[in-house]
């Protein structure tokens, strides 16, 4: 239907060259022109997709096209390297979820470094850059560089090279003596670190195709690992050797590191709420239920938190990834569930111990039992004084333990434990 009125539409175009740039057609100028001037019976969609392909054919064939050229470049082994983030879909604990790959890679052996994180915020930075680090054994001389990600740069200046840098990454490079180097905004950017922008590309195209299916990031990045070390024995391109042995080469002309570590981790001290549960970021983590009340030192790491209760470790969990959500440790309310045990059938804290395999069929066979025997009060407090001697054993011990005990003899705390004498 757009056949009859394409000539109408290139005039147009080639009209536009010579227009001042303000007062140059829109795609909804020249759709109302086709209608109020010829008559035409068109969609918008299918002019606005006609314009688009059409309009950088009519400009290249002016000859007013700026011309696209790429310099090569030669790269010193030990010099420089180039840092990126990219998104993977992987299947996390059965349920489909965006994940971020953090990407380092040297610039003249091609040897790259990554690792899959929840989210792409200053800890995964952070956290990406100490792997790769550590894994490469040693910091690129003169620079690495990077795009203008929020972890690194608080505002862009203008058209220039210019970088506030936020303070955290401050202190983090100058500690490795990393030597940074901001591309431009945009695509134009993008080419000036080609060389980790095609290494993500790959990677995701070679290991993440089919979607992997974990249970756990822990266990993915083991993967990541092993597919890296995998990659060692490839050849970019025509070059005669493979990126490990022109590794061998690089390696002991990096930097060293630091003796002193790096606290990567983000620092909060919020207040235990009266469900046991403390903030962090979006999402809410449960604690021992003899903190309410007081202020907890929290330590967020891009994968997992730890809470400290002057300075003794009291919880320790792994990252939620969505917003807005709950994780509970079965653990933490057992000394109030001993006293309210008509709580504990329904608790949240039971039904995600449940999806997470810490409450077993063994725990459910022994629970049953032992309510057949003590009746429904005294049999869930039976089983709860159970696992709060058991708490601080290995869980395989303890379900061990519950599918040797007898559910008929009560487990008053302090006298025994499950399977024992």
């Amino acid at each position: 239907m757009l056949d009859p009125y394409k000539t109408v539409i290139d005039e147009i175009l080639r009209a536009d060259l010579d227009a001042p740039r303000k007062q140059r057609h829109t795609v909804t100028r020249i759709f109302h022109r086709l209608v109020e001037e010829h008559g035409a019976d068109v969609s918008y969609g299918v002019v606005r997709y006609y314009v688009a392909g059409r309009r950088p054919e009519i400009l290249v064939k002016s000859g007013k096209a700026p011309l696209e050229a790429f310099v090569p470049q030669t790269h010193l082994p030990g010099h420089e390297a180039e840092a990126d983030f990219g998104d993977v879909t992987v299947r996390l604990a059965g349920e489909l979820v965006t994940c971020y790959l953090f990407s380092f890679r040297l610039s003249y052996s091609g040897k790259a470094v990554h690792r899959v994180f929840a989210s792409c915020g200053p800890e995964a930075f952070f956290e990406g850059h100490v792997h790769a680090l550590r894994t490469l054994g040693g910091v690129p001389r003169t620079k690495v560089r990077y795009d203008n990600l929020k972890a690194a740069v608080a505002r862009v200046l203008g058209q220039s090279r210019g970088r506030v840098e936020a303070d955290r990454w401050i202190a983090f490079r100058s500690h490795f003596g990393i030597e940074s180097f901001y591309c431009r905004p945009g695509i134009e950017g993008a080419h000036e670190k080609g060389g980790v922008e095609g290494m993500i590309g790959y990677f995701r195209r070679n290991h993440f195709v089919p979607v992997p299916e974990v249970s756990s990031l822990a266990e993915l990045n083991e993967m990541v690992e092993q597919w890296d070390r995998q990659d060692d024995a490839r050849r970019i391109g025509s070059r005669p050797k493979t990126v490990a042995e022109y590794f061998a080469l690089e390696q002991p002309l990096l930097m060293p590191l630091p003796e002193e570590p790096f606290e990567t981790g983000r620092l909060f001290t919020p207040r235990v709420d009266r469900y046991g549960q403390i903030p962090v970021r979006t999402n809410r983590y449960s604690v021992p239920i003899r903190l309410i009340g007081k202020r907890v030192r929290v330590v967020l790491h891009a994968s997992h938190l730890v809470v400290y209760d002057q300075n003794v470790e009291v919880a320790r969990h792994e990252r939620l990834i969505a917003k807005g959500a709950v994780r509970l440790d079965l653990d933490h309310y057992l000394e109030v569930l001993v006293r309210k045990p008509g709580a504990f059938p329904g608790s949240t804290a039971l039904e995600q111990a449940r999806s997470a395999g810490r409450f077993t069929p063994v725990h459910d066979a022994w629970w049953d039992q032992a309510r057949k025997i003590h009746g429904e009060r005294d049999g869930t407090r039976a089983l709860i004084e159970v696992l709060l001697l058991g708490r601080h054993l290995p869980h395989e011990h303890v379900v061990a333990g519950l599918a040797a005990a007898p559910a008929s003899r009560r487990h008053d705390r302090g006298r025994s434990r499950p399977g024992g004498p």
